[in-house]
């Protein structure tokens, strides 16, 4: 008779880890979450601790915001007396938090660029595999695929047999240099229906520019944010990122991204747009045009006409629509097929993994 399985009921432990290290995880959480705000984030921290039981008699919160200060996470706000802000090591360091919560801990490499489906005389091997040809460097010869074809062409004999028709070659890839833009909505309705959704947002935006960084340093990244109008922000600004009273100007913000594009001298170009619902403003003089009600056909034929003015400038937008309305859905089906670009119905969860995958499979550089 097996042994079999035998389930209970999950408990967490009475005692979870204390000190400085598991604090400051759920501090970065926190101080994205409070846009920045330490010390809204520290009150949440300390109703955990509550809660939870988070410090104990030898480590306190009192230490803990010591040991932020002296490391150099948060220091004194100068235009608030008694009041703390992040420090550029805090921001850096939430954006490597993000990068690891959302892609997951990337191995490092030595040389930063998007491959293309071109093959030859590249940069970084491939799968593909061809025959030799000369001038082919013999660090390119695929040896066990070479042996396999001598036993097959020439049979197993005790004299071994390796010709030149034998010799496997694994291909090069050429490797590609990319500008991207990322748009971020900060609509009113980001936050609204008690769903956060600028918050992974954010993260996204963080964790893509940490990746670049790291990993593809020459490409560029540029970030915008639209909500009425569009405006571009600096990565460091990222986790101050705030949800506004706005409409959402879709056109606002491609017609910026483009001009960002113009500018940028790479062979690749990219808009990525995270979005959570309709265009619904206009800016018109002074004033804006706006409308919630529906699919507005002013506001969307705009939105269209900048749709196809990217794809004639060979710009592919990929959008990330984190709604599911039927009528939503059927906007950015059109938006995408004018644009012949793509676009993902994603839930929060999945959304880093899907910008990642198609930020990696950025492969249209012409040779």
């Amino acid at each position: 008779m097996s042994a079999g399985f035998r389930f209970r009921d999950f408990v967490p432990e009475e005692s979870p880890e204390k000190g400085f290290d598991s604090l400051f995880k759920l501090f970065m959480q926190l101080v994205t979450i409070t846009s920045g705000d330490v010390g809204e984030a520290l009150s949440w921290l300390s109703q955990l601790d509550k809660q939870y039981g988070l410090t104990d008699d030898d480590y306190g919160m009192g230490n803990f915001i010591e040991d932020l200060k002296k490391k150099g996470y948060i220091d004194e706000d100068p235009q608030k007396k008694g009041s703390f802000q992040i420090t550029a090591k805090s921001e850096q360091n939430i954006r490597k938090s993000a990068l690891e919560e959302i892609f997951g801990k990337l191995k490092k490499s030595s040389t930063g660029n998007h491959r293309t489906p071109h093959t030859g005389q590249g940069d970084e091997m491939s799968t593909d595999m061809r025959e030799f040809r000369f001038g082919d460097s013999l660090d390119q010869i695929s040896m066990t695929e070479s042996i396999r074809n001598a036993q097959l062409n020439h049979g197993l004999t005790d004299e071994f047999m390796l010709a030149e028709g034998d010799l496997e070659v694994r291909e090069n890839e050429h490797k590609s240099q990319t500008s991207t833009v990322l748009m971020i909505d900060i609509s009113h309705s980001m936050i609204l229906y008690g769903e956060d959704r600028i918050t992974p947002a954010k993260k996204v935006a963080m964790a893509l520019a940490e990746l670049v960084k790291q990993k593809y340093p020459k490409d560029f990244l540029d970030v915008i944010v639209f909500g009425n109008d569009a405006w571009e922000i600096k990565v460091k600004d990222l986790p101050y990122l705030e949800v506004g009273p706005y409409h959402t100007n879709t056109v606002a913000g491609l017609e910026l991204a483009l001009d960002l594009l113009r500018k940028r001298k790479t062979p690749n170009k990219q808009i990525f747009m995270i979005t959570d619902g309709k265009p619904t403003c206009l800016k018109e003089g002074n004033g804006y045009y706006k409308n919630s009600f529906g699919l507005d056909r002013k506001v969307v034929n705009k939105t269209l006409n900048l749709a196809a003015s990217a794809r004639r400038l060979k710009v592919p937008i990929t959008t990330f629509m984190i709604a599911s309305d039927p009528y939503l859905k059927q906007f950015v089906e059109e938006f995408t097929e004018v644009n012949q670009g793509k676009a993902y119905y994603s839930s929060l969860q999945g959304l880093g993994h899907l910008i990642f995958e198609d930020y990696k499979k950025n492969r249209r550089k012409s040779l």
